[in-house]
């Protein structure tokens, strides 16, 4: 995340919120961001957001200021703000795209107008940055002085500079958000009838009885003031995830091989609107399409195998619907990737993913040993070579018995 607070030579500045991360948006109900002010500033207005508290205003007897709380938070606008409160970039309700998914829709932008007891022309930043996205997870360095932004006018034909930028990075920590794992997955193939599910506990252990179909599981590992709002009610099962991956190779051609791609919404009372899906493995060096889903190849650099991400469909199937009691909630896509020869094997669970990310959080997967395995548990035996004896014997048998 980038912040940027532009000064004229009036109080006046923009902040942007920019999401740099590849693969992991910012959901509803949004950010909120916060800062600390240092010199009793007070916020005379805002256009495209706005803070949550005006706080103790009463040293003002005429123009009453927009909020004159010294930590204020603030909140995005929703899109359908009027447009007397809007400004260039804002007002998505706070959520933004993944740079990979959309780099257009990854930002929100914001203009505040400031002033200060202490107006002496020596503007400094706010401290104590803080960004939550939705929930905690995300740590804010200060705010350092940047080359100031420069912005074209009169359709490109002026440059002007901005008097001040400052900038402070948010980077997202798993342990700091401590948020309760949120999926697993599932492995099959043709090759074998057996499916190695979710390990079990791989998001919480179920509490109910086995005959419960509705279970309920705390969305963060700390309790919160109001616990309530931690709880989310799911479909009972041995993994008690939210959301399962199933990765099934389906078929295996000469040049290319098959795999069917499903994500699973156990929720009973949430969507996942605009998700996504991160696949680690080596196949994805070669030529590849998705039938149902976007998908796009990610820079591996951190990872060691290649990295395709997947996304929904705009007016198809961006929306992970949450499930019912008759119906599970799923999107699904066919995967079609070309060989290469030289690497390509059934044997020892290579086709299978090695990592798997759902909006970001990486999924549990069970270990290499429970993946299935080629029949007789050879790993190294061909296919081919065991389904000709089987057909051999078969027609042995038959030939016996005549």
């Amino acid at each position: 995340m980038e912040f940027r607070s532009r000064h004229l030579t009036s109080p006046k500045g923009r902040v942007t919120v920019q999401n740099y991360y590849q693969f992991r948006h910012v959901e509803n109900p949004g950010w909120k961001l916060g800062w600390t002010w240092t010199r009793g500033e007070v916020i005379w207005s805002m256009n495209g957001a706005f803070a949550t508290e005006q706080g103790n205003c009463s040293l003002f007897k005429f123009d009453i200021p927009h909020s004159c709380e010294d930590s204020p938070v603030i909140l995005d606008l929703m899109p359908e703000a009027s447009p007397e409160n809007r400004s260039e970039g804002c007002c998505r309700s706070g959520v933004l795209s993944a740079w990979a998914v959309d780099p257009s829709k990854s930002f929100s932008s914001f203009e505040i107008s400031v002033g200060s007891t202490d107006e002496d022309g020596n503007e400094q930043p706010p401290v104590n940055i803080t960004l939550m996205a939705p929930g905690p997870g995300y740590t804010c360095s200060p705010f350092l002085d940047s080359s100031p932004t420069i912005s074209s006018v009169i359709d490109g034909k002026r440059e002007v500079q901005v008097f001040r930028t400052w900038k402070s990075t948010c980077t997202y920590s798993i342990f700091v958000d401590n948020k309760t794992p949120v999926c697993c997955v599932s492995l099959s193939a043709f090759y074998n009838p057996s499916i190695t599910p979710c390990p079990s506990c791989s998001c919480g252990c179920r509490k109910a009885s086995k005959s419960s179909v509705q279970c309920t599981r705390d969305e963060y590992q700390l309790s919160s003031t109001d616990s309530a709002t931690n709880l989310s009610s799911v479909r009972c099962s041995d993994h008690m995830c939210p959301v399962r991956v199933h990765w099934h190779v389906k078929t295996n051609y000469i040049n290319h091989w098959r795999v069917k791609l499903t994500v699973s919404n156990y929720n009973y009372n949430r969507n996942y609107s605009n998700w996504n899906i991160l696949v680690q493995h080596p196949g994805f060096s070669q030529s590849t399409e998705a039938f149902s889903f976007n998908r796009s190849q990610l820079p591996s650099f951190r990872f060691g195998d290649e990295l395709a991400l997947f996304w929904g469909i705009e007016d198809f199937n961006t929306e992970l619907v949450q499930s019912t009691e008759s119906n599970m909630g799923y999107v699904t896509t066919d995967v079609l990737l070309e060989k290469d020869l030289e690497s390509f094997t059934l044997s020892n669970g290579w086709a299978f993913p090695r990592r798997v990310y759902f909006n970001g959080d990486n999924c549990h997967m069970a270990l290499p040993d429970t993946f299935p395995m080629l029949p007789n548990g050879n790993p190294k035996q061909s296919l081919s070579l065991y389904l000709f004896i089987l057909l051999f014997f078969l027609e042995l048998f038959v030939l016996v018995k005549v």
